[in-house]
């Protein structure tokens, strides 16, 4: 067959085949251990981090929630010349009570009071210690006290000592 017998492709281009001349060709059982290994050791050092992300965006999250309580009671406080009492609780903030003249919510969008970020109810005193009300979390154990992400998180702290 010469040159000229030849028909071009569409477009001009002749196509080109891929040849292999191994049937049996890919990748071995020692280059796809390797490549496991490579992802394996990549996730090693950023798993962690990527995690330890995650931790410290919870906290941020909690604090955050904590400051939003904060405003939404001194707009209840500003209604009512007063805190909620602890047996009322932070869903004073979004129920009326018929024992609370000059209420005037839902201080909370959504009408209901959020749990913080590892799913506990806040917990709200008030008076607090040598402040009108204290909002407290319990962190990542959901028990009084611990250390590092279990560390409680308070409204004293969060909103700079009321």
């Amino acid at each position: 067959m010469d040159d000229q017998s030849k028909k071009p492709a569409i477009g001009g281009v002749e196509p080109t085949r891929i040849t292999c001349d191994d049937p049996e060709s890919g990748f071995t059982l020692v280059e796809m251990l390797v490549v496991i290994a490579i992802i394996g050791m990549i996730m090693g050092l950023i798993g962690p981090r990527v995690l330890s992300s995650l931790n410290e965006s919870r906290v941020k999250t909690a604090r955050i929630q904590i400051q939003s309580f904060s405003s939404a009671l001194d707009l209840f406080y500003l209604d009512t010349g007063r805190y909620p009492t602890t047996s009322e609780g932070l869903t004073a903030l979004v129920r009326p009570a018929s024992t609370i003249p000059g209420w005037a919510g839902p201080y909370l969008k959504g009408g209901n009071v959020p749990s913080d970020p590892w799913s506990h109810a806040y917990v709200y005193r008030s008076p607090g210690q040598q402040v009108p009300y204290e909002i407290v979390s319990y962190g990542s154990d959901g028990q009084e006290g611990g250390t590092d992400l279990a560390t409680d998180i308070s409204s004293s702290v969060a909103v700079g000592g009321r």
